[in-house]
């Protein structure tokens, strides 16, 4: 993961942890300001990292929004349409699943993809790559 993301945040100029570790605060620097805040959550996991999942449910103002589908009723074409379908998704772009949500969410014309994102000067976080550099092999190789 780090090393994929590495590439992917030299071509990109996206951070090169904050998709990996999804923080609380960066969680909240992308719902918040969009009105998503107080809403449900559903966080999709393959369950590699749990304490990301830890770490969110510990936050007192996204943890009561956490969602998890149980592993009895998870798969994968069900947690991609979950995806596909959120009013926002929060990727990462060095991982093909979030890509492959991410393109598909694009090619039905939703917004509200966050993958490629870093601080600015004033420390605040944006996107700093065009919505469909997703599809551009320069940026992600094999995975566009």
């Amino acid at each position: 993961g780090h090393e994929l993301l590495g590439r992917v945040a030299k071509n990109s100029g996206c951070d090169h942890e904050a998709a990996l570790n999804m923080e609380p605060e960066y969680i909240k620097a992308i719902l918040e300001p969009i009105g998503m805040l107080n809403y449900p959550i559903v966080f999709l996991t393959d369950h590699q990292r749990p304490e990301i999942l830890k770490r969110l449910r510990a936050d007192k103002d996204i943890g009561p929004m956490i969602h998890l589908v149980p592993d009895e009723a998870s798969w994968v074409g069900g947690d991609i349409t979950l995806g596909i379908m959120a009013n926002a998704f929060i990727g990462n772009p060095a991982s093909t699943f979030s890509g492959f949500i991410a393109k598909s969410r694009l090619a039905l014309g939703f917004e509200g993809n966050y993958l490629f994102r870093a601080k600015n000067a004033s420390g605040e976080w944006e996107e700093v790559c065009e919505k469909r550099c997703v599809f551009w092999k320069r940026m992600l190789w094999n995975m566009a």
